[in-house]
């Protein structure tokens, strides 16, 4: 019986003994965990984010550029994250996350011991133990978890800190709404908002209950569950989502098997700098912002990063008038680019005409040297001959085409090659601005920016041809106090050599060779009679038509004052011609182009406010008679075929979007150079003025006559199709009335009155007799 005794005794000293143990070393593992714990709050891991960072924590923010009307039109970035606040996000697009994610989010503090406990137990077999506080501490203070199991430790330690400290700083709606503006979708969508668009084409406020499901579901493994390679993983997932989300009370059974029905459907909208709308002003645009940064500096002195500092921009750009504006160019473009196509077809040295085979080498050999490839070998000291050479080995390429909606088709050519097929395509340049305000609505800088990055509106200057006219006409008004009806010879007229910097006697001929008989202005102007403006200037003197185009800021840097320039034989920019033009619209009141009305950083602080700048050029009588001039250019004129209702049979694939069928005032000018390398129209009405440019890189690239190479047929079917977009769309004040005529008006416009005015002797009379030429 004592024996017995005693064995209990020394088994229970025994039992108490390993109690104490597992108790001890429980204990001393619980505080070493602490401990742990603590180290890593102290930094003894690494180093830990501070109370500031915590508070201000780095992401990479997208400079957003926002149109007029309110739309994104792009964005500038290093990572393509622009931020939404919660009460953007929808409930539901909430409610997925949590349910899949986090389901007791909003009962712990940052750190699901419930949920830590299950994931030890059954080895994460049921669910991991990473809450979203702890997931938002990865992404923003380490990124991908470690492969090295001591070092993952340690990171799981720290994301621990810091989740609990993130849970005291921020509210539970602040962790959701930096946890969706941080994640990584993948395909360039940072953050939920760009995700949303990118995905589905809408602000996240718009997504549906099933498309929020698909983005909520992405948050395991964006690279996964990637809709555009994995639609079958990723309709899984959604719906695995929309379960999760039932047994958490968001949505009923019911809505679950009924959204689990449908079928995953995605709307693709990539986001790049080289695709969307807008494309060249947004080029343009970045330049003008960089600029801005260098002149207005943070209050710490450092530079405003447009890549990384979240700015938004708030442009003058309409989207939907920018919209219309690439529509009417891409439908034109591609029928003029098929008849320019097919009238090459017979020309031996197309895309070229009327140009050696010598002066063709330099061409092509100047744009070899101009290349990409040529600079890149050349960078790496690749030898010169082996450099050229390399242009003459067929190679892969994707180029440029208007055969399908991608634009782009692969082929295998020579670079050399290459450069001949870019040479022949046509090009253009447009833009719109209101005249009032200065206020540019519309920016197209060419047919594609990713193909032709060379930019026709502010960049490039082309020869203008006789939309110079108007300024000639204009200077003649002011100086001489014509009437439109004023009449003048339409005979040749010569300049004597030693005269306006004439070296040899210039006697211009009018195109199409008409000639007789006393015209009015109007008429003459409406069918650019070159005998009636050779008058003109020699009345005028080329200085004072310089002197108009200066205060009109037209870079006259290479402008000579010479009697030629009357003709349009000088480059001009479609910015600066639109913005000249302009001024006849406001009134003969010159406003400087506008292209940002304000910038505001990431907290919506005001950083930069436009200030309109404005001048008075011309008078407002000048002005109004200039634009009663340019009136009858689509009365009766070289634009007549913008109010006509019936087409001639080569209008057809050609003259896009006739019969146009305008009935209201409309002032404009087309022009046309030397061997139709060029082709331009200029089109106003009383608030808006809308300038065009059509023609290929190189001059010698061009139709071989005027029918299709005339401005009325290259560039006007752009004005006249973009205009017919704009006036069919309700929502946009473009006016259709008369351009408003002076309070006091001391010259005839009215050419019925002016004949019966003559006729008795008028002021008028006695002004023909002074300058009878």
């Amino acid at each position: 019986m004592a024996k017995t005794q005693n064995k209990k005794n020394t088994s229970e000293t025994s039992n108490r003994k390993y109690i104490l143990w597992f108790w001890k070393i429980f204990g001393i593992g619980l505080l070493l965990i602490v401990f742990m714990f603590l180290l890593a709050g102290w930094g003894a891991f690494g180093e830990m984010p501070t109370f500031e960072e915590l508070e201000n924590p780095e992401t990479n923010l997208a400079t957003e550029v926002i149109s007029s009307d309110g739309e994104t039109l792009g964005k500038y970035y290093n990572e393509n994250r622009t931020p939404v606040r919660f009460e953007d996000l929808p409930q539901h697009l909430v409610d997925a996350l949590v349910a899949v994610e986090d389901v007791r989010y909003y009962k712990h503090s940052g750190v699901d011991a419930r949920g830590t406990i299950r994931a030890v137990a059954f080895m994460g077999t049921k669910g991991g133990a990473s809450t979203l506080s702890q997931q938002l501490a990865k992404q923003l203070f380490h990124g991908e978890g470690s492969k090295n199991i001591l070092q993952r430790v340690i990171q799981k330690m720290k994301e621990w800190v810091i989740a609990t400290r993130l849970e005291r700083q921020y509210t539970k709606n602040e962790i959701l709404v930096m946890y969706f503006n941080i994640y990584d979708f993948n395909n360039n969508a940072v953050g939920v908002r760009s995700a949303s668009r990118i995905y589905f084409g809408k602000e996240p406020k718009e997504l549906k209950i099933e498309e929020a499901a698909v983005l909520a579901g992405m948050f395991k493994n964006s690279s996964l569950y990637n809709p555009r390679r994995n639609p079958e993983g990723v309709t899984n997932r959604r719906n695995l989502v929309l379960t999760q989300m039932e047994k958490a009370d968001f949505i009923t059974e019911a809505e679950k098997d009924s959204l689990q029905a449908l079928p995953l459907k995605i709307d693709y909208h990539p986001e790049s700098h080289q695709s969307g709308i807008a494309t060249y002003f947004r080029a343009y645009l970045q330049g003008f912002l960089k600029d801005w940064a260098k002149e207005n500096p943070k209050e710490d002195g450092e530079e405003y990063n447009i890549y990384r500092d979240g700015l938004k921009v708030y442009t003058t750009i309409d989207s939907k008038m920018q919209q219309y504006a690439e529509e009417a160019v891409e439908a034109h473009m591609k029928n003029l680019q098929a008849a320019f196509d097919k009238q090459n077809k017979k020309n031996k040295t197309a895309p070229f005409r009327k140009i050696s085979q010598e002066e063709i080498d330099r061409i092509i050999n100047r744009a070899i040297k101009n290349s990409d490839r040529y600079r890149k070998m050349k960078a790496k000291g690749i030898d010169e001959e082996k450099i050229l050479a390399s242009f003459d080995k067929k190679t892969e390429m994707s180029v440029f085409t208007w055969e399908n909606k991608e634009r782009y088709k692969d082929t295998i050519m020579t670079p050399r090659d290459s450069i001949y097929y870019y040479k022949s395509f046509l090009n253009t340049g447009m833009m719109s601005m209101v005249p009032q305000t200065g206020e540019i609505k519309a920016w197209v800088g060419g047919i594609d920016f990713k193909y032709f990055k060379y930019e026709h509106v502010q960049q490039a200057k082309r020869q203008v041809g006789s939309t110079f006219k108007p300024f000639v006409y204009a200077t003649a008004i002011d100086q001489l106090h014509l009437s439109p009806c004023y009449k003048l010879s339409n005979t040749p007229h010569t300049i004597p050599a030693g005269k306006h910097g004439v070296t040899n006697d210039w006697t211009p001929k009018n195109s199409g060779g008409q000639y007789g008989g006393m015209v009015t202005l109007k008429h003459a102007l409406a069918n650019s009679y070159n005998t009636v403006t050779s008058r003109l200037i020699d009345k005028t003197g080329p200085k004072p038509v310089i002197d108009l185009l200066e205060k009109l800021h037209v870079d006259t840097e290479n402008i000579d004052p010479v009697a030629a320039i009357a003709l349009g034989s000088v480059d001009i920019s479609v910015y600066d011609m639109v913005s000249a033009y302009s001024t006849f619209a406001n009134k003969g009141v010159y406003v400087k182009p506008v292209i940002v009305t304000r910038i505001e950083d990431k907290n919506g602080t005001l950083l930069y406010q436009n200030v309109p700048e404005s001048k008075d050029v011309i008078s407002e009588e000048t002005a109004y008679v200039t634009i009663s001039l340019m009136e009858g250019v689509t009365q009766s004129g070289s634009g007549q075929r913008l109010k006509t209702t019936w087409s001639p049979g080569y209008y057809k694939n050609l003259v896009t979007g006739h019969p146009y069928g305008f009935t209201n005032a409309i002032a404009g000018k087309t022009g046309t150079t030397q061997n139709q390398s060029d082709g331009w129209f200029m089109g106003i009405v009383p608030n808006l003025t809308t300038g065009v440019w059509v023609g290929a890189e190189d001059r010698s690239v061009h139709f071989p006559g005027i029918t299709y190479g005339q401005g009325a047929t290259m560039a006007l079917p752009i004005w006249g199709t973009y205009m017919k977009k704009v006036y069919a769309d309700g929502d946009l004040d473009v006016s259709k009335e008369n351009f408003e005529r002076p309070e006091e008006l001391s010259i005839i416009v009215n050419c019925e009155e002016y004949e019966a005015t003559e006729g008795e002797g008028g002021e008028d009379s006695q002004i023909s007799e002074e300058i009878e030429l």
